[in-house]
């Protein structure tokens, strides 16, 4: 039954590629020492960055498009169900075959109770919020693989100027 489960998750991608200053190491010259320039030694990220919401369900049969929330919108638990659901996801899972199970992560738009009567209604099977194992993304193939993958290629091939670039990601 693994085979017709549909992960779905979404993820936030930034113009600025993500750092960890955890992993920055800066060497310099023993000679140098305390002389060091300061300016050289600085890693700057910017604050407030453009950013989109990215969305996509996987499993062992394949996968739908990757969709784009548009930066002005509030992605709440009803854009979620009215667009990300309804128009977008669930009617591409469908494409594959007519009988899946449904999966979400423990994000407050899937956890509503409106979200909840919904996949109850419209899925032929979903796996409840109850049922979830509470913080397990390795359970999730879209958190453990997709997203680095994506993420890889998206930073990988140079600074992004804005969202409409970052949107472009595929083309790059």
């Amino acid at each position: 039954m693994v085979n017709f489960i549909w992960f779905c998750d979404e993820k936030v991608f930034t113009v600025a590629a993500p750092s960890n200053s955890q992993n920055d190491r800066v060497y310099v010259p023993l000679a140098a020492g305390k002389h060091q320039v300061a300016e050289g030694l600085l890693r700057t990220q910017p604050t407030f960055t453009q950013s989109v919401m990215v969305s996509v369900a996987v499993s062992a049969l394949g996968r739908t498009s990757i969709h784009f929330v548009d930066p002005e919108v509030k992605a709440n638990g009803k854009y979620y169900r009215e667009v990300l659901l309804t128009r977008d996801l669930l009617p591409e899972i469908r494409q594959y075959l007519e009988y899946f199970i449904f999966q979400q992560d423990g994000a407050p738009a899937h956890r509503a109770r409106e979200t909840v009567e919904l996949l109850k209604e419209v899925t032929p099977d979903f796996i409840q919020p109850s049922l979830w194992p509470p913080n397990r993304p390795d359970l999730n193939p879209v958190d453990y693989a997709i997203w680095g993958i994506m993420q890889e290629r998206v930073y990988n091939k140079g600074k992004i100027a804005n969202v409409e670039e970052l949107c472009q990601w595929e083309r790059r």
